[in-house]
């Protein structure tokens, strides 16, 4: 299925965590002089108007970056890229997970990114502005295919929309062949926290299996809207940079 669009949900609470944690990732890699690889299984379209009418029909983004953004200081990674973003696109604007990187790393870095939807991958196309050539692919086999990237150093991104619920079941074999193929990249798996729990089962097989540094980032937040199902938002991370248990647990409290 290709029906979600992220239009009608950017900039929301869970997008704040994600984002977050991300920018402060990528700010964390890009202190060492050596380049690094950042690829994105499902990088959506990059660029994200928060005033046109989808983004206000749900009101999502009020609920998340429009309410927490100023809870975060002017230095950090999160704050200075939106930052950076709004003077090139305007005040509305409000950069995915591809735009984040693209802003933040550096000429030598190497940027990989897959989205099969037709009109998010033309939309991110643009929004990329020839920096970075995105492919119309399947995000799981490309990253298999990729791994292990050249820079070995780098991130890998796995941001599904849980449209299809077999996800969560294959998400944990992935993650491990990705491991297995490249053992020193960072592994970052977002998942939403939905009111049955869905995402228990995934995690506690993470959790069981053999991989170095994993740091589980959760925070909760209440439905966006009447009858709106996630309530948190899930980060599990591989090989974890040095301090992102620190960092997650303060990010944790801007959501208190």
């Amino acid at each position: 299925m290709l029906s979600y669009q992220h239009l009608y949900h950017a900039g929301n609470p869970a997008d704040v965590h994600k984002h977050a944690i991300l920018a402060w990732m990528l700010d964390r890699l890009i202190q060492k002089p050596k380049p690094l690889t950042y690829i994105e299984t499902h990088a959506g379209r990059g660029l994200y108007d928060l005033g046109s009418a989808e983004a206000q029909k749900t009101g999502e983004a009020a609920a998340g970056v429009g309410r927490m953004l100023s809870k975060f200081g002017q230095d950090s990674a999160y704050a200075r890229v939106i930052s950076q973003v709004r003077a090139q696109h305007g005040a509305q604007a409000y950069p995915g997970s591809p735009l984040i990187a693209a802003t933040m790393l550096r000429a030598e870095d190497r940027i990989h990114l897959a989205e099969l939807h037709p009109q998010e991958h033309a939309a991110l196309s643009l929004a990329l502005r020839g920096r970075v050539k995105p492919r119309r692919a399947d995000g799981f086999e490309l990253a298999l295919s990729l791994c292990p990237p050249e820079p070995r150093r780098g991130v890998v991104l796995i941001d599904p929309s849980y449209e299809i619920k077999a996800d969560y079941d294959r998400l944990p074999k992935i993650i491990g062949q990705i491991h297995k193929a490249w053992n020193v990249g960072v592994i970052a798996l977002w998942y939403p926290i939905l009111k049955d729990g869905r995402h228990r089962a995934m995690i506690r097989a993470l959790e069981g299996a053999d991989l170095p540094k994993a740091v589980k980032s959760e925070v909760s937040f209440p439905p966006v809207r009447e009858g709106h199902g996630m309530v948190g938002s899930g980060m599990f991370v591989v090989n974890t940079p040095f301090g992102l248990e620190d960092e997650a647990a303060a990010l944790a409290k801007l959501f208190g």
